[in-house]
């Protein structure tokens, strides 16, 4: 049975490629992507055929991996990020309930997950979603605006952290800012937001701002934007000039913890054998 692997890389950096992405891809012969996607393996994919199909190709590019797998070409849809988030993967799903293609059903098909950006931006800063959170795509190219706002102003109420993906694009300037004045409805204006650009590459950075101070020009498509909680904090630990921010969003063990060093007398026996 022919495979088709369905792969997340991570968001960038060869460091956070998931061993089981990169023997996926070792594995396979045909590597279907957008192109700098691939570009980003490097030398993993030398002696492999591309497939490069540009931004906005998805559909093309989920249906040919699935045609060339149906051929018995080992092959690699291949994502960044994780593959099932906003990703590629609902997409071979849909193609198969939707419109299937004799040989398809004789595809064995393996969905190999990845680090998602959101995960890789917590990493860099903290502990943003130590609490509940959520995800939301502000694209309306296929979901449309009133939906994707009914979903904003639900994760408002909620008081989740939220992770905005697909935040701002050259034909789409205006759903970010939007969406800030949506959830100042709700939040502070001190809320922390993380901005994470290149997350993981080489021209990788990360800045913290507030809700108020969220300037949507300085966002684009290689950007992700996390918006904290009505708790989340951001803190500067500092050593001599050095400084060193992180944000982090508490659960609720303040309540339990009492700070207090723990005492070093001998307990009773009962207590210490028990």
């Amino acid at each position: 049975m022919s495979k088709l692997y369905v792969i997340g890389t991570g968001p960038g950096g060869l460091e956070y490629l998931p061993p089981i992405a990169r023997k996926a891809i070792e594995e396979s012969d045909q590597l279907v992507a957008y192109g700098l996607y691939l570009d980003l393996l490097g030398d993993l994919i030398t002696g492999k055929t591309r497939h490069d199909r540009p931004l906005g190709e998805e559909i093309e590019r989920a249906r040919l991996a699935l045609q060339l797998a149906a051929k018995g070409e080992n092959t690699a849809l291949i994502s960044s990020g994780d593959i099932g988030i906003f990703a590629m993967a609902t997409l071979v799903f849909e193609l198969l309930d939707k419109e299937p293609e004799a040989g398809w059903e004789k595809v064995d098909i393996e969905v190999v997950p990845g680090i998602s950006a959101m995960q890789a931006a917590a990493s860099k800063i903290g502990a943003p979603l130590g609490h509940d959170f959520c995800a939301i795509s502000l694209s309306d190219l296929l979901t449309p605006w009133e939906t994707i706002e009914a979903r904003l102003n639900a994760a408002g109420q909620g008081d989740f952290v939220i992770s905005f993906y697909n935040p701002v694009s050259i034909k789409r300037d205006w759903q970010l800012a939007k969406a800030k004045e949506i959830l100042l409805q709700y939040r502070p204006a001190t809320t922390p937001v993380i901005i994470g650009r290149n997350l993981t590459r080489q021209d990788e950075k990360i800045t913290v701002t507030t809700l108020a101070e969220l300037d949507p020009t300085q966002v684009d498509m290689l950007t992700l934007v996390m918006i904290g909680n009505s708790d989340s904090r951001h803190i500067t630990v500092e050593d001599g000039e050095a400084k060193r921010d992180w944000v982090y969003t508490p659960r609720g063990y303040s309540k339990k913890i009492t700070f207090a060093k723990p005492s070093l007398e001998r307990q009773p026996d009962e207590a210490i054998n028990s």
